[in-house]
């Protein structure tokens, strides 16, 4: 079986890989571990004198896109399937379906941030845009809502006594 596991290095990702590593696949599944770099270029008419900039911060994206891949793959490996790597740069939405498609992928694993709302709306969600585009099947993980990171807790009402906050997640 050809699973591509798309990270983007988010906790989302991280809990993506782990569910990768505990199921059975079968004998000889591949897992590509695929990391876009997405990096918008510079709308100025100063574009001569940014570009060296540019040029570097290119270059740190795809590196960090590259060390996203390598750790999940690190972590994917001893646990029965075969697992390769791949660095792409552009669209994270058209990449994963781009590389699924050429690839040949039977199963596309991302995880989800489980934005709603305006953040929703704003930042868009590259799972849902996998799901309605890939032509095969595609499994999204999420964490549990109480594994979600500290920034997301709220504090818990207290009785106003002087007492340190509590934090419950969301």
């Amino acid at each position: 079986m050809k699973i591509l596991l798309a990270l983007d290095g988010s906790e989302a990702s991280t809990t993506a890989t782990r569910a990768v590593a505990e199921m059975p696949w079968p004998e000889g599944s591949i897992v590509r571990v695929l990391s876009v770099a997405h990096l918008i270029p510079p709308t100025t008419p100063y574009f001569n004198e940014v570009a060296v900039d540019y040029e570097r911060l290119v270059t740190e994206f795809l590196d960090a896109a590259s060390e996203i891949a390598s750790r999940a793959a690190d972590e994917l490996e001893g646990t029965g399937v075969q697992v390769e790597s791949a660095v792409r740069q552009g669209d994270p939405r058209a990449a994963i379906i781009d590389e699924a498609t050429d690839w040949k992928a039977e199963l596309i694993v991302v995880g989800s941030h489980g934005r709603t709302g305006i953040e929703r709306w704003l930042m868009g969600s590259v799972a849902e845009y996998v799901v309605r585009h890939a032509q095969c099947s595609v499994e999204i993980v999420r964490a549990p809502p109480w594994a979600q990171p500290a920034e997301k807790a709220v504090p818990a009402a207290t009785s106003g006594k002087a007492e340190a906050p509590q934090f419950h997640p969301r």
